[in-house]
């Protein structure tokens, strides 16, 4: 199976739903959101799955993008795609679970964070631990949860030095977005 991303470029992704590609709607919509914020920026990818989000991002300019996602053969597929879009050092892929890498990035900060775990599971909270703990959201970044709309991360989060800065639904799919809180928030 194929996608596009930005530019009519096409990206070859899994058969069937198996790494549930993010609606082209919701992928534009969230790029154009982040329209400011793309070019140059630290860009971070979790639960990757098809890559589209990836290879959208290197597409808009991001000056360098980490994914991580947990299926070998979807991250095969993803390091083919995003190969063929980078310079050399521009893109980096672990394949493995996102609660045990992502604090191996701890001294990295990102603009930008993309997570889209599976939508009924549990890590929507330990990734934001780790992400939290391992401080890895730059000052002015933000973070994107891709969810179903059934479901309000907004109250199901425990949050420490994060806050939900709003929230969109695009039919069924939805999208909690998060910033820092301010000092004075925090203490």
């Amino acid at each position: 199976m194929s996608i596009r991303i930005h530019g009519n470029r096409e990206i070859i992704t899994l058969p069937g739903l198996a790494t549930r590609p993010t609606p082209i709607k919701v992928r534009q919509a969230l790029f154009n959101s982040w329209q400011g914020k793309i070019l140059g920026c630290r860009f971070l990818d979790l639960c990757s799955g098809s890559g589209a989000i990836a290879a959208e991002a290197i597409c808009r300019g991001a000056a360098m993008v980490v994914a991580i996602e947990e299926s070998p053969v979807a991250s095969k597929l993803i390091r083919e795609n995003c190969q063929k879009l980078v310079q050399e050092g521009t893109f980096r892929l672990i394949n493995g679970r996102v609660q045990k890498f992502v604090p191996s990035l701890a001294g990295q900060q990102f603009d930008l964070v993309y997570c889209d775990p599976p939508y009924q599971g549990n890590l929507y909270q330990r990734a934001i631990d780790a992400i939290q703990e391992s401080n890895l959201l730059a000052a002015g970044g933000e973070i994107a949860l891709e969810h179903g709309v059934d479901r309000d991360l907004s109250t199901e989060l425990v949050l420490t030095t994060l806050v939900v800065s709003r929230q969109k639904s695009y039919g069924t799919v939805a999208l909690t977005f998060l910033q820092l809180k301010s000092p004075a928030e925090i203490g």
